[in-house]
């Protein structure tokens, strides 16, 4: 029966993850800047340094995401046109969103620049955490525009199945983030010490250069010729601008619920003190490095959906997207094991205070419990994105975190005194809360395209 049950699903194994690999790699890219961020400035600049580091990346990947979110929704409809041979579309598309996204980078640095960076002197953090957050938080801002520049071109590409190069572009974008990020830090080469502002500085130059090389890539390539015939760079088609944004908005919410969650987590954290903040980064970003992972299999899962959607193969969508459940429940079946293990270990990736690493170890164990809600909640995500279906999951993601989630960490973490640990249960049972949920609709979603087909 388990053989059966293998050969059932192994080609599709196979494809998803071929697929997904490349996409994993470069989708660590985001939050491999932020843990670079963090050990760099763990290791040179000390623990209130990093607790700002901590605050930033909780605010700032909140307002990502939004841009991230909106980025995303070009990927679906891409495979989709690909699936169907609507070559044109595509270039129609990649015009399209090349502008919502520039524009959406634009609006995001303005608010940033014009509202979070007064905001952060108002919402009960240690006023020499804020003053070291602020120059970070600011370089950050302005490395969105790039970044969204990146994506456009990213997604655009991932979407017809060309998922290496972004790869490649990520890989060695966090190599010279890592090396300009140590150099401005400690001050190198002439170079005054600039301490966290350095780390902010290397990856506003690092996201400029990825812009340029991955805009150069998909442009020249021989490989995207049929399907740029039809690309305008100062071009928009109202119709298409609905389309993308349509999927975008709704995906930009889901995230942004999400991440909202824990960087509302961390600022509770914050009014406890400073070294259970720094270890709540501390883990946060180890937690962070594994979904990352999962979120590639969930965004090569909304390929493979997108694409057999434009085929009609709604028998084999419904398989390749069990398919990616597998695999991301196995990879974070291993994750959970060695966050569990070597809990005591791996805080030293980051620093070398002990009351630092005493609380994030305690932290890993219950990550190495989320980690499963956590991939499968993604993969559901991915999936039900691939075939439209937004606006549902998006109102899951809400309840799952905000009504549940954080209420619920809340009342343990401060209200019944569990401090951090607290928190982190009710953000544990709020992931539980939508893999469940999200699971059950994507149940209900595919088998209904199979009875139609």
């Amino acid at each position: 029966m388990l053989s059966s049950f293998y050969a059932r699903y192994k080609p599709f194994y196979k494809d998803n993850l071929i697929l997904a690999l490349p996409i994993v790699v470069s989708q660590l890219g985001h939050t491999m800047v932020n843990m670079a961020d963090s050990i760099i400035v763990g290791h040179f600049a000390g623990t209130v340094q990093l607790a700002a580091v901590s605050l930033v990346n909780s605010i700032f990947m909140l307002i990502l995401v939004l841009g991230l979110g909106i980025s995303y929704g070009l990927t679906p409809l891409i495979a989709k046109m690909n699936g169907a041979k609507n070559y044109d579309e595509c270039g129609k598309l990649l015009s399209s969103s090349l502008i919502i996204n520039v524009i959406t980078g634009t609006l995001l640095y303005i608010f940033i620049h014009f509202g979070t960076l007064s905001i952060i002197d108002h919402i009960g953090q240690s006023a020499d955490v804020v003053a070291y957050a602020k120059p970070y938080l600011g370089y950050l801002g302005f490395s969105i525009i790039p970044l969204m520049i990146f994506q456009t071109f990213k997604q655009f590409a991932e979407g017809l199945g060309f998922t290496k190069q972004a790869m490649f572009i990520s890989i060695w974008g966090n190599v010279l983030n890592i090396v300009l990020g140590i150099i401005f830090v400690k001050g190198m080469f002439g170079i005054a010490p600039m301490g966290v502002k350095g780390v902010g500085l290397s990856t506003l130059i690092d996201r400029s250069i990825m812009a340029v090389v991955m805009s150069y890539y998909v442009m020249k390539s021989p490989h995207f010729r049929k399907y740029l015939q039809q690309f305008r760079l100062f071009f928009i088609d109202l119709s298409r601008f609905r389309k993308i944004v349509k999927i975008g908005a709704p995906v930009a919410l889901q995230y942004s619920f999400e991440i909202s969650a824990f960087s509302g987590a961390a600022i509770l954290i914050g009014t406890i003190g400073s070294v259970p903040q720094a270890a709540h980064q501390v883990a946060i970003n180890l937690a962070a490095v594994t979904y990352m992972m999962a979120a590639g299999v969930a965004s090569a899962a909304t390929i493979k959906t997108g694409n057999n959607l434009g085929r009609s193969a709604f028998d084999d969508l419904r398989k390749s997207a069990i398919a990616s459940y597998h695999v991301v429940i196995a990879f974070m079946s291993v994750t959970a094991l060695l966050f569990v293990f070597a809990n005591n270990l791996l805080p030293y990736i980051y620093t070398e205070d002990t009351a630092v690493i005493g609380i994030a170890a305690q932290l890993l164990i219950i990550a190495g419990f989320f980690q499963l809600f956590d991939g499968t909640q993604v993969v559901g995500l991915g999936v039900l994105r691939g075939i439209g279906d937004v606006n549902i999951p998006t109102l899951i993601t809400f309840v799952a975190y905000w009504v549940i989630g954080i209420p619920l960490g809340y009342l343990l973490g401060i209200e019944l005194n569990m401090g951090v640990n607290g928190i982190w249960y009710g953000l544990t049972f709020g992931l539980l809360t939508a893999s469940v949920l999200l699971f059950l609709r994507f149940q209900n979603k595919t088998r209904a395209l199979i009875i139609t087909e």
